[in-house]
């Protein structure tokens, strides 16, 4: 029996590379729904004619006319569709009765409340949205182990942790080292930061993403939620995540065992790798690339990441000892720093000073404490741009 899916966010990344391995893998994995922004309205319109989903979410209900004229532009008819928009849309898809599984690659935190809802629907999830885990993990395992569902993380570095654990007693396991690339800037300077542009920001050297996920990578922001997300998904104290520079991006991440063996990852330059390992867990489906051949590598390199340079490691570690809110605030404030970069309004490095700002004002309203209520993490954004209107 196919595994049904529906894809949240079809139009990014990771979205048109989940639809690549269901077009692939089409004997054991069919779509059934499709959500995304709407503002590639033709991609949008042409996904929706291949696949035909049962039930499509447009988020931007501006953009439902754009995407039903694309569709009609390729001679589909958009009423023969369900149409649905925004954030009741995107919950109509997460907990479909006849879903099996729920690909989040939502860009932001507007991914949190859908997955909430798939998992209080008891469906499994393909988790690609890091600020899910990031803001609200510890409520959203709690959830998940209650309503005995699956978290699947799509991730080239979790994805790779993932594997190395199947078969794993936790207990053996001491550290998890989460492999970086190191971004475009690797080996730069603070003073050469500052005059980062956009468009250097937006070169990755090794892996095509989208805007956000690329620039989170240039400042090394992504490797902190991803150090966030390890807590929870794995159960590991801060000080036993570590991040690593490892320029070739050919190990996906390790696992280190308490009597010293080290269990790794490896794979291709190729997001659809880890992909497909989530969407057909616990069968593996068929070679969609060229697997790696060890007699052309080349060298294996790795470096320790300069925390003065890049602060976004040091404040994801201190906001995963905080706890509490403090996961969210870093999360929602490197949001809004990015959107603000992107702008032209604050430089590089001023992502950097943005969020530690916010932390700080955290800090110094809210205080220690552990228990949180998903509304307030939902309503982070707002206390964010709160704490940081005189600076933006």
């Amino acid at each position: 029996m196919k595994k049904r899916i529906v894809v949240l966010g079809s139009t990014g990344s990771i979205g048109t590379q989940s639809l690549d391995v269901i077009r692939k893998e089409k004997e054991n994995l069919e779509l059934i729904a499709l959500a995304a922004y709407g503002n590639r309205p033709q991609l949008f319109a042409e996904q929706i004619l291949e696949f035909s989903p049962s039930v499509i979410c447009v988020y931007d209900e501006k953009n439902l006319p754009l995407v039903q004229d694309a569709l009609s532009s390729l001679a589909g008819s958009p009423d023969q569709y369900q149409w649905t928009v925004g954030m009741p849309g995107l919950i109509e898809l997460a907990t479909l009765p006849e879903a099996d599984l729920i690909v989040t690659s939502l860009v932001g935190m507007i991914g949190i409340v859908p997955t909430v809802e798939a998992i209080k629907a008891h469906k499994d999830i393909a988790l690609a949205n890091k600020e899910t885990l990031a803001c609200a993990g510890r409520y959203i395992m709690k959830i998940a182990e209650e309503n005995q569902i699956k978290i699947l993380p799509v991730d080239s570095e979790h994805g790779a942790i993932f594997q190395c654990m199947e078969g794993v007693r936790r207990k053996d396991v001491r550290k998890i080292w989460l492999t970086a690339s190191g971004g475009p800037f690797r080996g730069y300077s603070k003073e050469q930061l500052k005059t980062v542009t956009l468009a250097q920001a937006l070169k990755h050297p090794n892996w095509g993403m989208g805007a956000k996920i690329t620039i989170d990578s240039a400042t090394l922001m992504n490797k902190g939620t991803e150090m966030i997300e390890a807590k929870w998904l794995y159960g590991m104290e801060p000080e036993n995540v570590c991040p690593v520079i490892h320029p070739q991006s050919i190990i996906h991440s390790m696992i280190e065992m308490k009597d010293g063996s080290v269990l790794a990852q490896l794979g291709p330059v190729d997001m659809r790798l880890p992909i497909e390992v989530m969407l057909m867990y616990p069968e593996r489906g068929r070679a969609l690339m060229e697997p790696l051949d060890f007699t052309k590598l080349g060298p294996l390199t790795f470096e320790a990441i300069d925390e003065d340079v890049f602060p976004s490691i040091r404040m994801a570690r201190e906001s995963m000892q905080m706890d509490g809110l403090f996961p969210a605030c870093y999360t929602a404030a490197n949001e809004l720093a990015v959107e603000q970069f992107r702008q032209g309004k604050i430089g590089f490095t001023d992502i950097f000073r943005l969020v530690d700002h916010a932390l700080n004002r955290l800090g110094r309203e809210a205080g220690h404490g552990t228990s949180y209520e998903i509304e307030e993490v939902i309503r982070m954004p707002e206390r964010v741009k709160a704490y940081c209107k005189d600076i933006v």
